[in-house]
């Protein structure tokens, strides 16, 4: 079965950026990700996935991640309910592996009809056709035994005043709860706006909202439900992604805020 990418549009369509570069990597001999759902729906879509530009293994170590943060909430918490925020073609289930987690997974129609066409019904896996801001899914989470929000590659394309609704409301919705979301620089959420080409196929969807390092840390300041933020740590890659030097520099005050950040906010318990 093949299928036409181009039914996904605008911001939707960079679930298949971030899929090419996961599915790549993953068909790797020397793969730093074990991901086969990714490459079976990267052969299963039929897109023109030059038009990303080149690849990069930005997204696959975000995914590495982000696996690594939910693992370490879940071993705190095993029952706890994992909620994955505008999704896209994301495979963090599969390769979790284990059958157990309750899942609910949250986007717009068209990528939950791709993701129901060509990924297997799993028992503990839900999905609802809607936007993350709207607070419709939250009234699907029963809180009591943990939730562990994921915003990955998402919070970018939404207005910074809808972000901080959202992770105030996420906050007091799900106290002892967890988020994790990826952030830019504002300087790069600036080129955006002003119409950032990968390639002379694509431009990026503009992303209004960028947040730093430090005005992350601030944010149990502005946030009372917000008891903590922290980096969650991005694993190594190859080449410069694998330098650990070149991530002592960028590590360094004068550097941290500009470059993208992964951040886990962990909710009060009230």
């Amino acid at each position: 079965m093949t299928i036409d990418g181009e039914r996904l549009a605008g911001v939707s369509s960079t679930a298949l950026w971030t899929l090419r570069n996961r599915a790549v990597e993953a068909a790797r001999p020397d793969a730093l990700i074990d991901d086969p759902w990714a490459v079976r729906l990267y052969e299963a879509i039929s897109y023109d996935y030059d038009r990303f530009g080149k690849l990069s293994q930005s997204h696959v170590l975000r995914a590495l991640a982000l696996d690594q943060a939910i693992a370490g909430y879940l071993a705190e918490f095993p029952n706890a309910t994992v909620v994955a925020l505008g999704e896209g073609l994301q495979t963090t289930y599969w390769r979790l592996g284990d059958p157990r987690v309750t899942w609910l997974s949250v986007d717009l129609a068209p990528v939950v009809e791709l993701r129901e066409e060509l990924l297997p019904a799993e028992p503990k896996v839900r999905t609802l056709a809607i936007s993350a801001l709207d607070r419709a899914w939250m009234d699907e989470v029963d809180p009591a035994d943990g939730v562990f929000v994921c915003a990955e590659g998402l919070f970018m394309y939404l207005e910074p005043a809808d972000v901080m609704a959202l992770v105030t409301d996420c906050a007091r919705r799900f106290p002892g709860g967890r988020l994790f979301f990826d952030s830019i620089p504002k300087a790069y959420s600036e080129r955006t706006l002003k119409g950032l080409r990968l390639t002379d196929r694509y431009t990026v969807p503009p992303m209004p909202f960028g947040l730093s390092a430090s005005e992350a840390a601030r944010l149990p300041a502005e946030i009372p439900e917000v008891a903590s933020v922290s980096e969650a740590p991005l694993p190594l890659g190859r080449g410069l992604w694998g330098s650990r030097l070149m991530r002592r520099l960028v590590d360094l005050p004068a550097m941290r805020d500009w470059r993208p950040s992964m951040n886990l906010v962990s909710f009060g318990r009230g």
